[in-house]
């Protein structure tokens, strides 16, 4: 049962968002595992009349080694994530959206995150199973997202991010049954940590974490509790892994996001680091990506990836190549 705002929390939502009022409106979902909640609330006498409320409350601190783990990397993930809006969200714009950051309040472990209404911005639509107009708007965001952050030190964020991050995994890696999978694993974590061209990855970049204008005109993005440096290929392979379709489909998808990418450095005026050079190092990376989340579900999704044909047989090509 969601739980109620006091009078003291909304009270505290008006001034932040200079409402005169503001009162709980809709529950929009409970956070994953149970670590709080997402809710709209109305406001009264403001400049706009909803804000989106995310509301960290975590459980207790479980006792046994493998959830207190988990139970960590959850909770680092909402001061990350807190870290990214008070900081860098500001940089994103229209080509890279994200919702603003309207007030931010932390007390013990609880975080409340009050957050420009998306929906209410025209980024009301979410896709299930994109066309592909959908999947290049998606493309295109990253590809924003990525040049503008190329070479930004991940100050307060993930230092690797990404939810399935080797070293924040060792459980799944425990419980991988392929041995030469699990064996390579550390190899492919660290080809991509040292490639040369480094960014800010989303981390979480799937399809129901991003939100579409009607007819898809323009998308934005949400969910940044695993921002962090790494190479941009990352957010691309794992967006791709569930939504590309064919071989074909992947490489055209491939292909829009480099040219997403040129386009985006250029209207930055980036002339550094050189583009093909970044697109010859991070399109070798893309296998390497792909086959890095594939060993997060051999060992997280078991059965999923007992009857996943195709990552199976990229991994084998993958494996073969490291030797």
């Amino acid at each position: 049962m969601p739980e109620s705002l006091t009078s003291d929390n909304l009270d505290w939502i008006a001034e932040a968002t200079g409402a005169a009022s503001a009162g709980q409106g809709q529950h929009i979902q409970t956070l994953w595992g149970g670590y709080g909640e997402l809710f709209r609330v109305e406001l009264a006498g403001a400049s706009v009349t909803s804000a989106v409320v995310k509301w960290v409350k975590p459980p207790a601190r479980p006792r046994n080694v493998t959830d207190e783990i988990s139970h960590a990397r959850k909770c680092r993930s909402y001061e990350v994530e807190t870290a990214w809006y008070r900081g860098l969200a500001a940089r994103c714009d229209e080509t890279c959206r994200v919702a603003s950051l309207l007030g931010v309040r932390s007390i013990g472990d609880e975080i409340m995150l009050v957050l420009e209404d998306l929906d209410a911005a025209r980024f009301s639509e979410r896709c299930r199973a994109p066309r592909r107009h959908e999947l290049e708007l998606c493309l295109g965001w990253l590809a924003s997202f990525h040049a503008r952050f190329l070479g930004v030190e991940p100050r307060g964020l993930w230092p690797v991010g990404t939810y399935w991050h080797l070293a924040t995994r060792p459980q799944e890696l425990r419980a991988i049954d392929d041995q030469a999978l699990r064996e390579a694993a550390p190899r492919l974590d660290a080809r991509l940590n040292g490639c040369t061209f480094q960014t800010l990855v989303h981390g979480d970049a799937k399809l129901a974490n991003f939100c579409f204008t009607p007819q898809s005109t323009a998308v934005a993005a949400v969910d940044f509790q695993y921002v962090g440096g790494g190479c941009g290929i990352k957010d691309v392979a794992y967006l791709l892994t569930g939504d590309a379709g064919s071989e074909a489909a992947e490489q055209r998808a491939l292909d829009s996001y480099f040219r997403a990418l040129r386009t985006s450095l250029a209207m930055l005026g980036r002339t550094d680091p050189d583009i093909a050079a970044v697109e010859r190092e991070w399109r070798a990376l893309y296998p390497i990506a792909c086959a890095d989340f594939y060993r997060f579900l051999a060992g997280w999704a078991k059965p999923h990836w007992h009857h996943d044909s195709h990552g199976q047989r990229l991994v084998r090509s993958v494996l073969r190549s490291l030797g």
